[in-house]
Formats: structure tokens, sequence, C-alpha cells
């Protein structure tokens, strides 16, 4: 149909209209918080680079746990800051790693929020990287085992669902099989299947403490350009035993969100990383944008792209505005 036979403006002329016709609509049950957890009793250092957002000792991370849950906000993901750091990132799968203490408190008083793990090695090692280094080269086949080491020392604390990060190859099969030959086999897998080597984790490396003492990740994070290797990806993953797929970052990777949509026959994660927050936070500071209309655009562009979840430091905020 062309003009004047279809005139478009008919359904936008009123809030009502605009409602009944919305393709996309954000929930609360979108929305996964990511949260600091370090050492130490009521510590909430603020984070510079991620405004708004703080490092917390467990005490007080249980206390946000609370007001996420409160919200209606379904999960958290944790990334812990140990208090010392050595080659093989031992205190990623320590017993009493912070993490770990983390997991334990949140389930004891928030027991309804579900509680996924980062599973990866860069916040733990001291030369910064998501593997076992020989030399200056990260061994993949060498990381496998303490990758999965630390997945399951999260499942052992209470952990509902573990997420690695990493993105050395074969680490789903890795962590599927320990989980399961545990007694864990209902611990489902979120990977981050599609992470990209991107500029965008700048204000998390700050946050983290985990940029790498040398070179970078480009040798195992994916190449910004490439489209088609995502799916190749995401399908390795899948056949791994992965029971969501997540791509990361999101709001540069659109078109990567919904290509993945389109192939993968699991729910698609996303993650709105820190630089992507951390920009609308600085132009919003400026005056230069209203920071609360642009962040409910930006998450409901990727949950348009495709996304089921999102991975957000918006998510108390956009809960707020959600809930009214």
């Amino acid at each position: 149909m062309l003009f004047p036979d279809y005139r478009p403006r008919r359904m936008r002329q009123s809030g009502a209209f605009r409602k009944m016709v919305r393709e996309t609509t954000l929930s609360v049950n979108d929305f996964i918080l990511p949260l600091f957890a370090v050492d130490g009793k009521g510590v909430e250092d603020p984070i510079d680079a991620l405004p708004g957002q703080y490092h917390l000792s467990v005490d007080n991370l249980v206390k946000v746990a609370r007001q996420a849950y409160d919200l209606g906000i379904p999960a958290i993901i944790l990334f812990g800051i140990p208090p010392k750091k050595d080659p093989l990132g031992t205190q990623a799968y320590a017993k009493e790693g912070i993490v770990q203490r983390a997991i334990r408190a949140v389930k004891n008083k928030v027991p309804e929020l579900a509680v996924i793990t980062d599973v990866c090695l860069c916040q733990y090692t001291d030369h910064g990287h998501c593997g076992f280094v020989d030399g200056h080269t990260v061994d993949n086949d060498a990381s496998l085992d303490l990758l999965a080491k630390t997945a399951l020392s999260h499942a052992k604390a209470g952990a509902d669902m573990v997420a690695p990060s990493d993105m050395m190859d074969g680490r789903v099969a890795e962590i599927r099989n320990m989980l399961d030959e545990n007694d864990y086999s209902q611990i489902p897998i979120m990977s981050y299947a599609v992470k990209y080597c991107s500029s965008y984790y700048g204000p998390f490396r700050q946050a983290a403490h985990s940029a790498p003492q040398f070179g970078d990740r480009r040798t195992y994070q994916m190449d910004p350009a490439n489209a088609r290797e995502a799916i190749r990806e995401a399908t390795m993953d899948v056949e791994e035993g992965a029971d969501i797929i997540m791509v990361k970052p999101a709001l540069a990777y659109l078109d990567i969100i919904c290509r993945i949509r389109d192939e993968v026959d699991l729910p698609v994660a996303a993650y709105n990383v820190s630089g992507e927050y951390s920009m609308i936070k600085a132009a919003e500071k400026m005056g230069w944008l209203d920071g609360q209309k642009v962040m409910m655009e930006t998450l409901t562009a990727i949950k348009r792209a495709g996304a089921d979840m999102i991975l957000t430091y918006f998510a108390m905020d956009a809960a707020t505005l959600i809930n009214g």
C-alpha cells in the first residue's frame, strides 16, 4: 500500500495506539545485573570508569542483590577481584575464593535470586590473561582443566549457572563433563560463545583489574570484522553442551545478535558492556543527551535484535523506570 491509501501515522497519533502496535517490549525479567565482589567488610568503593557501580564486599553485595531481587531482576552475574594473584589464578577455584564466598552469602540471604558466575582466569592471574601462559603464549588445552575446576568450585558453592568467558576452544565441553561427572548435571552453562576482542571493555578491565600485562587477547577473542565466524563459534558451543549462547559486546554487534538468533535454537544473551554503559553515562553528565531515554532505547535495540536476556549495568536503573 502507498500513500494516501496507507497512512502509518494513524497508528502513531496516540500513546494508546503506539502501545497497542509496539513490537518489542522490555521487561525487568530480561535483565541480569553484573556485580563486583572484593575482599573485606563494609566496602562500597565507587568504580570511576563505571559511574553508579561499585566494588562491594560480600556483606554489601548481598544488600545490593536483595535490592535487585526486590526490583524483580531475576539474576545477577558475579565477578571477583581477589586479594592476591598468581600465574595459575588459583584464587579462581579456591574453596574460600571471593566469588565462592559471595555465592554462598547471596544464596543464603536471597535464595530466590539466580546467581550466575563468570568463569575466567584473567582477574586471578598475575599476567592478566584468560588461561595458562607458557612464555608469552596462552596455552589453550592446558587452560581447560583450570577453567573446569573453576566452574566446579562455583557449582559446589551454590551457583545456579556458570558462564565461561575465556574463549578457549573446547572449554564448554570440558566444563560440561566436569560438572556432569561430579553430580552437577543440573547446572546450566551460559557460554560467552561470541566474544569479540573489543575496545568497549576498557572500563570493565579497570573495574576488574584484569588488563593483560603483555600483548592483548586477539589470539583468543574474535576479530570484530568477522560475522560468519560467529555462527561457527556459537554452533560449536551448542554441540558441546551450552544452554545459552551469549554475544558480547551488544550494541556494536546488533547484526551478530540477529544472525545468532536466526541460526541457534537456544536462548540468546547479549552483554551490554562497560564501554557502552560508560559512554552514555559520560554524555549524560555533560548534558549532551537524556540518559534515561538513551538507556531505554539502547536496551530496546538489543532486545529487538533478538536477545532473550541482557547483561547490563543499567539493570537496576531500567528496572526502576519500568516498575514506575
